[in-house]
């Protein structure tokens, strides 16, 4: 069943958590994305901080944006944070606030993978969202493990475009055998504040992929973060679905399909990539909606 994705009546009038005149840059795919995340949460949260552009954002104590506690951290102890904090509520007797660990794609792929993995092996009863920009942005946009392929960075400059693969991380957090497991972006948020939502009620290692257009890494325009964000789904490089128990369900399905290079030639940081490295982006596209789709008609 095909749903439309725009904000409904009750998500503008409920409270906005996430207050105006945070430090984001225009056009922010994280700082919109926090927003609607927190809509879905409410005011009983903590959420743990590794460093990366949302720990800029939300501003210095004691004027930050959030109306909820925070939890500053290194980048590579989210996951572990979170637990220890989750332990502690516990001991408390606070078992209705959820701990949120908020990491960027670098927290998350490469430096905070270790700890995350030995969170999701336990099974320990936090929300992990990976808020993913595909690179540093906050340190000068370099490439990340989940920085896609044939992508501009400052350390992957024309010449030198990356040519590997995105990171797999729903295999990698599926093989831990998760109760949840989603995809959300802010160009379609009904279903992104839907599935914060949800992911308040279970119990047990619960993770979000959430894709946050960068206009500066990206090299758009700041007008441009939830076109190009829609695109994403509707090419099929960023599908939206989730699996829960195991059990996978298509959120979205492209009402307007459109090849990659649409996607990939809205966006500054590819436009070194030549015919055929665009060919072998859509293949690979191909391929990975192929084994999804799988997934979903069992």
């Amino acid at each position: 069943m095909q749903r439309t994705f725009n904000l409904s009546r009750e998500l503008l009038c409920s409270e906005d958590i996430l207050e105006s005149g945070v430090l984001s840059c225009q056009g922010c795919g994280s700082s919109l994305a926090l927003k609607l995340a927190m809509k879905g949460l409410g005011r009983r949260t903590v959420i743990v901080l590794p460093a990366q552009c949302t720990s800029i954002i939300v501003g210095i104590y004691p004027d930050q944006g959030l109306k909820i506690p925070i939890v500053h951290i290194p980048i590579e102890t989210a996951a572990v944070t979170a637990a220890g904090i989750r332990t502690a509520l516990d001991v408390r007797g606070e078992d209705d606030i959820v701990v949120m660990a908020w990491a960027g794609d670098g927290g998350t792929f490469d430096i905070g993978l270790q700890s995350l993995s030995g969170t999701a092996e336990r099974n320990d009863d936090i929300l992990f969202v990976c808020n993913d920009n595909e690179a540093y942005m906050n340190t000068g946009v370099q490439r990340s493990s989940a920085t896609p392929y044939g992508a501009w960075t400052t350390t992957t400059p024309k010449g030198a475009l990356k040519t590997e693969s995105k990171k797999d991380i729903r295999k990698i957090m599926l093989g831990h055998h998760i109760p949840y497991f989603a995809t959300a972006s802010v160009a379609y948020p009904d279903d992104l504040v839907q599935k914060f939502r949800k992911a308040r009620t279970i119990k047990g290692m619960r993770f979000i992929h959430l894709l946050s257009p960068c206009p500066t890494g990206w090299r758009i325009s700041a007008s441009e973060s939830i076109r190009v964000g829609r695109m994403a789904t509707q090419a099929k490089v960023f599908p939206l679905y989730e699996v829960e128990q195991g059990v996978h369900t298509l959120n979205v399905v492209p009402n307007r399909e459109i090849p990659v290079s649409d996607y990939l030639r809205a966006q500054g940081r590819f436009d070194f990539m030549t015919d055929a490295m665009i060919e072998d982006y859509q293949q690979r596209t191909d391929g990975t909606w192929k084994d999804l789709q799988k997934e979903f008609e069992r």
